[in-house]
C-alpha cells in the first residue's frame, strides 16, 4: 500500500508540476499545497470548534490567522487568493494539486500513526520487563 502512494504521489507530482505554463505571480503547485493545506485547517478550525464560543468574533479570527498562515509563508494575501482563483479556473490543475496534497497528507498521519506505534511498543517493553 505504501508502494502505491509513493507511485501515486510522484505520478502526480510529475504531471503538477509543469510550472513553465504557471504565471510568474502564481504560486507553485507544492507551495500552493502547503498555504491551501494550512489555510484549509484555520477554516475548520474556526467553523468548527470557535464558533461554539458565542464570544468570539469568527470573521476577525478568521483574518487574524490567515495573516499568520501567509507570514508563515512569505506570502501575501493577494498572492494567495490569486494564486487560488487561478487554480480554481484551471480545474485540472487543481485537482491534481489538491489530489497530491491529500497523498502527501495521508503519507505524513501513515507515517506519524506507525511511529506511534513503534514508541508505544516500545514502551510497554521496557515496563513489562522485570526489574
Amino acid at each position: 500500500m505504501r508502494i502505491f502512494y509513493c507511485l501515486m504521489a510522484s505520478w502526480i507530482f510529475a504531471v503538477s508540476c509543469n510550472q513553465s505554463e504557471l504565471p510568474k505571480d502564481v504560486l507553485a503547485p507544492e507551495k500552493m499545497q502547503a498555504v491551501y493545506w494550512d489555510y484549509l485547517r484555520a477554516d475548520i478550525f474556526v467553523k468548527e470548534l470557535i464558533s461554539k464560543d458565542s464570544s468570539k468574533n469568527l470573521d476577525s479570527l478568521n483574518i487574524l490567522l490567515q495573516q499568520k498562515i501567509f507570514s508563515k509563508h512569505q506570502i501575501s494575501k493577494a498572492t494567495f487568493y490569486k494564486s487560488y482563483n487561478y487554480y480554481h479556473l484551471h480545474q485540472l490543475l487543481m485537482r491534481d494539486m489538491l489530489d497530491t496534497m491529500l497523498v502527501r497528507q495521508q503519507q505524513l498521519l501513515q507515517q506519524q500513526t506507525e511511529e506511534a506505534q513503534k514508541k508505544l511498543a516500545k514502551d510497554t517493553v521496557a515496563l513489562s520487563k522485570p526489574e
